[in-house]
């Protein structure tokens, strides 16, 4: 079994000591994160009627139990209580009395009660650091999938493994093990978005499955979402105005991302995951929850959108290891994949040619473009060197290899 160290979240978590709360969407291995790689005496899990587990000798406490429990603990030991969201609001008043006491980790899935939590006010405000809890880092996924994967595969590998949930399964090549993911667990994805959405206390409405649709189709701004979302009847205007808080809720809730595009007043929304991208994209367009679809169309439209997973894929990849901000360049005659900014001036410009061989037309097509950027660090991203048919004359050639190093020169290995 793989196991992602997640050296990133534990070191802050390490950091915000003593008492931090880690937060973050459904199934992004919090709680596997704390268990495994953060030392701790006892770990209590609160059940949804409130009861607590107290997983060293596997009791279950009723609240008051586990108050009295907690009383003759805290401070003495390093204590962590997972989905404590779930208890009465006396226990947050407990710890507010208390005062910060020895080591105390709260861990919780739901967003909005995290940082509702931290606001003026709150019992918990200056008491506890937020850390949160997302898909693993580019950098760590490569840098672990890149022990035993190379090439194209460890990218692809990389781009759907940053969902935790698939890494105890995982049997590459990483397309086919999509595929088959996608047929046998479509059932899995739909509970996982309806538990997300009731942690947030939210319903799964018709609306917001509309925009994950719309998005998923290629539909990713507020225009083009209004008026998928009014072809459908699941609006009375096609007014891009009434969609703007649904894409606000889906962005704070870590189901979708907003992407700026350089010097417009202009956004555009990505899912966060490829993998719940593929799940609507097929729900959108087939139905393919409701309907059986065999499963080598499933892998048909997973090679359709690989190369896009792993455009963002790089996106976030190259932000996070030049130290800028990522962008999209749009331009009536001009677009650029990639585009890296450092206040408000263009520094890095990306294309990438994910595919088995690049023909010199499209090399020079590439230099071309990216000629016209001046004083910019150019960079084409390809698979491997074996692809191009010749070399770019604009642009430095970035391939898996050399991205690998890039990655273990950051200190991840």
């Amino acid at each position: 079994m793989r196991i992602i160290p997640r050296r990133i979240e534990v070191e802050k978590s390490k950091k915000s000591m003593p008492w931090v709360m880690i937060y973050g969407r459904r199934k992004t291995g919090k709680t596997f994160l704390v268990e495994n790689f953060i030392e701790h005496d006892r770990f209590f899990f609160v059940n949804r009627d409130a009861t607590v587990l107290d997983k060293k000798n596997g009791e279950i406490h009723t609240y008051r139990e586990f108050m009295k429990v907690l009383r003759e603990i805290i401070g003495k030991e390093v204590i962590v209580v997972d989905e404590f969201h779930r208890l009465p609001e006396s226990f947050l008043d407990f710890l507010h009395s208390t005062g910060v006491k020895g080591k105390l980790i709260l861990i919780t899935s739901t967003l909005w009660l995290a940082k509702g939590l931290l606001g003026k006010g709150q019992p918990l405000v200056g008491m506890v650091r937020p850390v949160r809890v997302d898909l693993v880092d580019e950098r760590e996924i490569i840098a672990e999938l890149s022990k035993t994967l190379k090439g194209k595969e460890l990218i692809e590998g990389s781009v759907y493994l940053r969902e935790v949930m698939l890494i105890p399964s995982y049997r590459p090549p990483a397309r086919e093990f999509i595929s088959e993911f996608l047929f046998d667990g479509k059932i899995i994805l739909k509970e996982l978005i309806g538990e997300i959405f009731t942690e947030e206390e939210r319903e799964l409405t018709k609306i917001y499955e509309g925009v994950m649709k719309a998005v998923a189709e290629g539909k990713n701004i507020s225009t083009e979402i209004s008026t998928f979302l009014f072809s459908r009847d699941l609006i009375l205007k096609d007014n891009p105005g009434m969609v703007q808080k649904y894409l606000n809720i889906l962005v704070e809730m870590g189901l979708l991302e907003r992407m700026k595009v350089f010097n417009k007043k202009k956004y555009r929304y990505f899912h966060v995951s490829p993998l719940i991208d593929l799940h609507y994209y097929l729900e959108g367009k087939y139905a393919y929850t409701e309907v059986e679809i065999p499963s080598q169309f499933i892998k048909k439209v997973v090679d359709e959108k690989v190369p896009r997973h792993v455009e963002q894929f790089f996106r976030r990849l190259f932000a996070k290891l030049f130290g800028m901000q990522s962008c999209i360049i749009e331009k009536r005659d001009l677009e650029i994949d990639i585009a890296l900014a450092e206040f408000q001036r263009l520094k890095v410009v990306v294309e990438v040619k994910w595919k088995d061989k690049v023909t010199r037309r499209e090399i020079k097509e590439i230099d071309e473009k990216l000629s016209r950027f001046r004083n910019c660090k150019k960079i084409m991203v390809v698979p491997s060197l074996n692809v191009l048919e010749c070399e770019p004359k604009n642009a430095e050639v970035w391939d898996v290899d050399r991205v690998v190093e890039c990655v273990r020169a950051e200190g991840y290995d």
